[in-house]
C-alpha cells in the first residue's frame, strides 16, 4: 500500500472504526480499544439506567459500523484490520448489557472474558472471523464474544455472587 492510500486519522470513518484514534496505539489494539470503553460503560451504569434502551443503539450501531467498515475494507483492500477497534467497544458493550452489578471489579470481569472469547473465537465468533468477508463480519465476531463473555459472567455472578459481592 502506498503512503498515498494508507488509512489516516483524518478521515471520519477511519477515526470513527478506530474510536478516536485508539485502534492506532501500538501493541494490542484490541485490548486498548476494550480499556477505552470501560470509562463510558463504568459512567453510564452509575446511573443504573434499563438495558432495554441501549439494544436498538447496539442494534444501528453494529449495522452502521458493519457497513463503514466494509467500505474501508475495499477501499485499502483490507480483512478485519487491527486499527478497527470499533467492533471490540461494541463487544464489550454488549457483554456490558449482562452485568449484575455497576462496580469496577465487575467490570474488569467481563473485561477479561471479553478479551479472552475475542482472543479464542468460539463459534459462531469464528465462523464470521473467518468466512464472513464484509464488514459485518469483521463487527459480528465481537458481538458473539461480547455475548458469549456475558453469558459465562452470569454464571460466575450466579454461583459466586457471594464472593463478588465482596470486591
Amino acid at each position: 500500500m502506498n503512503e498515498a492510500n494508507r488509512p489516516t486519522l483524518k478521515r471520519l470513518d477511519i477515526l470513527f472504526l478506530s474510536f478516536f484514534g485508539v485502534g492506532f496505539l501500538p501493541k494490542a489494539p484490541g485490548t486498548w480499544g476494550t480499556l477505552a470503553t470501560l470509562p463510558f460503560l463504568y459512567a453510564i451504569g452509575r446511573f443504573n439506567p434499563p438495558y432495554i434502551f441501549f439494544i436498538p443503539f447496539l442494534i444501528i450501531m453494529t449495522l452502521i459500523s458493519s457497513f463503514i467498515a466494509d467500505s474501508v475494507q475495499k477501499k485499502f483492500d483490507l480483512h478485519d484490520p487491527q486499527f478497527i477497534v470499533i467492533d471490540e467497544v461494541l463487544g464489550m458493550t454488549t457483554a456490558w448489557l449482562f452485568i449484575q452489578t455497576h462496580n469496577l471489579s465487575h467490570l474488569f470481569i467481563l473485561f477479561a472474558l471479553f478479551r479472552f472469547f475475542d482472543i479464542i473465537k468460539i463459534w459462531p465468533a469464528s465462523y464470521f472471523d473467518k468466512k464472513v468477508h464484509h464488514g459485518y463480519g469483521t463487527i459480528v465476531d465481537d458481538i458473539v464474544s461480547g455475548v458469549f463473555a456475558g453469558l459465562v459472567y452470569l454464571v460466575i455472578n450466579h454461583f459466586f455472587s457471594a464472593h463478588l459481592a465482596a470486591l
